[in-house]
């Protein structure tokens, strides 16, 4: 019998499955920290979160409103100050993997984080780019979710907050002490990979009941497809349950109930 889920438990649960027990994990907020608590309380017990605010080895019982979230100090291995933070554990190569969100993305990975429209008379400010170009700089590879639309993916994003492959994809070439960079999109429809040679995203795979024609609908560039196009897992009745619960938990939490 079929399980029914949203597309939005879909991608969580596809970006939960990438991360591997064991690994070290510097999580953004939103979407990566909800796939990564949901991961940990999963497939992957032993994988190790960490969080910007210097929070080492958190285990929150409800996903955190922001770095600063009580919820992770009070369930951390241990604390840290953030210069320790970005100078010891990113820049010294002890994250395996940076997970992060974003509003703007494009054909070479680049992601937007700091205002849509002109640099100098934008319409729309957004957050800035917190932690992640250190992040997606230094983490050995990068993942990255969000929901797919032709607002998110762009052909250009309007400003190059966090380095993906650069705007010809080869942003990366010749820079030393430097990660992977992203290895993987996961989105509500389908999940990319950057092409090995021209580093151009790829789809790789497609959510079930998701078509062709829905990726191309949403994505706002010429979307290449895998010439062995593969159809993602569904969910399994633990994962939406444990999920289920972790969101629920968190409303509760954050509601003051």
């Amino acid at each position: 019998m079929s399980l029914e889920y949203t597309s939005s438990e879909m991608m969580t649960v596809t970006a939960a499955r990438a991360l591997e027990n064991g690994t070290t994990c510097f999580v953004g907020i939103g979407l990566p920290s909800e796939a990564a608590n949901l991961a940990r309380l999963t497939h992957a017990p032993d994988v190790v979160l960490i969080y910007e605010s210097g929070t080492l080895q958190t285990k929150p019982d409800v996903l955190p409103l922001s770095i600063g979230d009580g919820e992770l100090a009070e369930t951390a291995l241990t604390t840290v100050a953030v210069p320790e933070m970005f100078r010891y554990w990113l820049q010294g190569g002890k994250i395996d993997v940076g997970f992060l969100g974003t509003a703007q993305i494009d054909r070479y990975c680049n992601l937007n984080t700091t205002l849509i429209g002109d640099y100098r008379e934008p319409k729309v400010r957004l957050p800035g780019g917190g932690g992640a170009p250190e992040i997606a700089t230094n983490a050995g590879e990068v993942f990255i979710t969000l929901k797919h639309s032709k607002r998110a993916f762009v052909d250009r994003v309007d400003f190059v907050t966090t380095l993906g492959f650069g705007r010809d994809g080869k942003g990366r070439d010749g820079v030393p002490n430097i990660g992977k960079g992203p290895t993987r999109v996961i989105t509500d429809l389908c999940v990319m990979k950057p092409d090995p040679e021209t580093k151009e995203l790829v789809v790789v795979s497609l959510h079930p009941g998701v078509t062709r024609e829905d990726v191309i609908e949403a994505t706002g560039w010429e979307i290449r497809f895998a010439e062995r196009l593969e159809t993602t897992p569904e969910p399994s009745g633990q994962e939406l349950e444990i999920l289920r619960d972790l969101k629920d938990r968190t409303a509760r939490a954050h509601a003051g109930e």
